[in-house]
């Protein structure tokens, strides 16, 4: 069994940008080594919440039907078992007494302000890019689940390699043993991101946690639903935004939304930070690495909004046509 990794404050990026005139700041081992491994783009882990189908015995059931492929692959319990087929899903749903959670929340449900039945689970998916060895996420997984949850939430967990990254889906009981209720807020989540690429590194995998907009990310993550859908090409939402764009270029007015001021500020701000960073860094003696964290401000991507890079890829688009049209006419 791995030992509990001890947890060090997330790092704080913003914090450097406000130190006063003349401050003397110290980086701490860890700060460094977070600072290095974004530097070097070091791949980043994710953890996401997939938010429908967690609130009744049925979803809950589909949903284990669906990380087992019915039955296909093992489904790894906390207690270490690994089951595989058909009846899996049943059995854990007796297993974990989720029926007598359904039938506590629908009595619940008699309150005036109750809108819709309690969770039964949480389903949670953690994910690194291709190329990553599939049995170390899953080994990291599962050791991030044995310290998070352990004899307080029963969980269970399934590897999927049918994509290029390998990813782990687990689904979480969300009402402890003891009676306390599993809330997942944005703070949550961080805190596994961080958890779970620590987990990786000790097993030997480069792996960082840290939030896309200090990476200079700034294009809005989509639903699960709408990028799944956007891949198959069916996504109703990703056709009515293009299409809307392209009827502007194609009045030659293309309006600026009304987050790109705020959207140009914060990559300011990030640009500017990093910028404090390697002062300090410079201060402290690391030089190689203060001219990295330098570089990577510099090579930041620019602010678009999802908006702009639509435009880019219509417009891209259009010219790759027109230039197959020039060559068959020739």
């Amino acid at each position: 069994m791995p030992t509990r990794m001890h947890n060090e404050p997330l790092f704080d990026l913003f914090s450097y940008a406000r130190r006063g005139p003349g401050q003397r700041v110290h980086l701490s081992k860890g700060e460094i080594e977070q600072i290095a491994r974004t530097a070097r783009r070091t791949p980043e882990v994710m953890v996401k919440v997939l938010p429908k189908g967690a609130n009744s015995l049925g979803a809950a059931q589909r949903h284990f039907n669906y990380i087992g492929r019915k039955g296909e692959l093992d489904i790894e319990t906390d207690d270490g078992e690994k089951l595989r087929g058909e009846m899996v899903g049943d059995d854990l749903l007796d297993d974990w007494d989720l029926d007598l959670m359904a039938q506590r929340g629908k009595l619940d449900l008699g309150a005036p302000t109750a809108k819709q039945a309690p969770r039964l689970v949480h389903k949670v998916m953690f994910s690194m890019p291709a190329g990553t060895p599939p049995e170390k996420v899953l080994a990291a997984v599962r050791n991030f689940a044995r310290e998070e949850f352990a004899l307080k939430h029963r969980y269970a967990m399934a590897l999927h390699t049918d994509e290029p990254h390998p990813h782990v889906h687990v689904v979480i009981k969300a009402v402890s043993d003891q009676g306390r209720r599993l809330n997942i807020r944005k703070a949550t989540l961080r805190e596994w991101r961080e958890k779970f690429a620590r987990h990786l590194r000790a097993l030997g995998v480069p792996a960082n946690a840290t939030l896309r907009h200090v990476r200079g990310e700034t294009c809005p993550r989509k639903s699960d639903g709408i990028y799944r859908a956007s891949l198959r090409g069916e996504s109703t939402h990703m056709r009515e935004r293009a299409e809307a764009v392209a009827r502007e270029l194609r009045t030659g007015d293309l309006r600026v939304e009304p987050g790109k001021a705020k959207l140009v500020r914060t990559h300011n701000d990030v640009r500017r930070a990093w910028l404090a960073v390697s002062d300090i860094l410079t201060q402290e003696k690391h030089a190689e690495l203060a001219a990295q964290v330098r570089r990577y401000a510099d090579q930041m991507p620019p602010p678009f909004t999802e908006k702009e890079l639509l435009a880019a890829r219509i417009l891209e688009h259009a010219r790759e046509s027109l230039a197959r049209e020039r060559q068959v006419s020739r």
